[in-house]
Formats: C-alpha cells, sequence, structure tokens
C-alpha cells in the first residue's frame, strides 16, 4: 500500500461517529494527522477519539445547518489551524418508493447528503485554494452512478455529490487542491438500520458487503496516489459504469428482475 504521512497536517471527519467515517479518523491519526472528528452526538465522539489517540479531538457538527458549519469550521481553525485534509462523510438513507415517501424525506436527506457537503467544503475551499493545497474527499456512492429501486431519494442526493465532485474538480484544475470521490457499494455498518430496518435489503446483498475498514483503506491510498475517484469494490464501480453505456431499456429490465433487493 502506497503511504502517505500527514505529520503537521490538520483533517476533518465529518460523520466520524462510527462506520466508515471512524475507520478514516484512525487511519489519519495513524499517519500523524491532527484529526477533528464531527458528528452531531459529541457523546460518541469523545469516546472514539480517546480510544484513537491524542491527536484526536471531538467536536459537534450539524452538516444540515448554515450557521453550525460556519461556527465549527471557524473554531476549528481557531484551535487547530487551516484544514489541510476534509472528509464529507455524514449522511443517511431512507429505502422507500416514491409514492410512499414524504417530500420531506426527500429534502431531509439531500439537506445532509449533498448541501452538507456543499456547505463544508465551500468553509474550506478559499483557504486550501490561497495556499495551493489540501484535499476534499467526497464519500458519495456507487448509489451515485446508478439508481435503484427505492432508492431515489438517497441515489439521488449521490448523484448531486458527485456531480458536484466532477464539476469543482473541474473548476479548480491546476490549483494544487486535490478532490476525490469515494463510492462505496454496501457497507457493514450502522447506515441500515435506519435506511433498511427490516433487514431485508441487507440480506440480499450480504454477498457483495465490504468492511468500512476496507473502504478507509482504499480512500488513504487515493489520497496518497491523488486519484480523482475510489470505487469500493472496484467492480462493481465498471458494472455502473457499463448500465450508462447500455441501452437504458436493457439496463431497467435487468434491475428490475435482479437488483430490486429492498
Amino acid at each position: 500500500m502506497t503511504i502517505r504521512t500527514y505529520e503537521g497536517k490538520t483533517a476533518v471527519v465529518t460523520g466520524a461517529s462510527g462506520g466508515i467515517g471512524a475507520e478514516i479518523a484512525k487511519r489519519l491519526h495513524a499517519a500523524g494527522a491532527d484529526v477533528v472528528l464531527a458528528a452531531r452526538s459529541v457523546d460518541k465522539l469523545e469516546t472514539l477519539a480517546a480510544s484513537i489517540g491524542p491527536r484526536a479531538h471531538a467536536m459537534a457538527l450539524d452538516v444540515g445547518d448554515e450557521a453550525d458549519v460556519r461556527r465549527f469550521f471557524a473554531e476549528a481553525r481557531a484551535r487547530f489551524g487551516d484544514v489541510d485534509v476534509l472528509v464529507n462523510n455524514a449522511g443517511f438513507g431512507l429505502f422507500e418508493r416514491v409514492v410512499d415517501a414524504t417530500p420531506e424525506a426527500f429534502a431531509s436527506m439531500m439537506n445532509v447528503n449533498y448541501f452538507g457537503v456543499v456547505r463544508c467544503t465551500k468553509a474550506v475551499l478559499p483557504r486550501m485554494l490561497e495556499r495551493r493545497a489540501g484535499s476534499v474527499v467526497n464519500v458519495a456512492s456507487i448509489a451515485g452512478k446508478m439508481g435503484t429501486a427505492k432508492s431515489a431519494g438517497y441515489s439521488a442526493t449521490k448523484h448531486a455529490v458527485l456531480g458536484f465532485t466532477n464539476s469543482l474538480r473541474q473548476e479548480i484544475h491546476g490549483s494544487g487542491v486535490h478532490i476525490m470521490a469515494v463510492n462505496p457499494g454496501p457497507v457493514s455498518t450502522g447506515f441500515f438500520d435506519i435506511a433498511d430496518p427490516s433487514g431485508g435489503y441487507v440480506n440480499g446483498v450480504r454477498w457483495m458487503m465490504v468492511t468500512p475498514e476496507r473502504v478507509a483503506q482504499e480512500t488513504l491510498r487515493g489520497l496518497a496516489r491523488r486519484k480523482a475517484e475510489v470505487n469500493v469494490p472496484s467492480w462493481l464501480g465498471v458494472a455502473a459504469g457499463a448500465s450508462q453505456a447500455l441501452p437504458i431499456g436493457l439496463v431497467n429490465a435487468f434491475a428490475a428482475r435482479f437488483l430490486n433487493l429492498k
């Protein structure tokens, strides 16, 4: 594995109270960074920070609240200096048919999953551009490349994250700032406690699930190599790309028969 040191660097990881965020935070700390763990539940964060090490710090953050994002990053900069690595990982999903889902459910997911990424990125990007250095990692999803039944609201948020990420990367090309998307497939985390309380989807995709440790490992490898995008597992990224190249009618027929697992 390509190794990069983050000695003297400050990293912020949102949605860091468990799962992918916690594992990425652990690896950044192990690589030498001062890591700010951010989430709404500060009690969980403090316990996790204490278990990670002396350079892990817990700070409450609601990425769905513009004022709280401004407060958080002003305080983080005052305490730890400029942010060198931002990992936008906070998010959640609700798996429902469009006909059954409320407009509020769509709006809530978009506010956290997409606008949360926009808010946090805009909070650190000006200074990164001034310094001509820094990395922004947006944890999207394979669902941002290939929508499936009962995930219209969630998939739309991740499509938005990828559109934002790819457009931003073009805007700042040559600036020295690195923008990377991470697209996991199904991951064995607490995400599905909310998204799929029945457990039916998890049982259907358990064979292809990856661990948060693997996603974190691939994320750090992608950072070290300054990759534009990381798909975990990689074959799902290939499958998603192929689905975009095939006739939509064929893709829909296949998806309806084999991918409607929720």
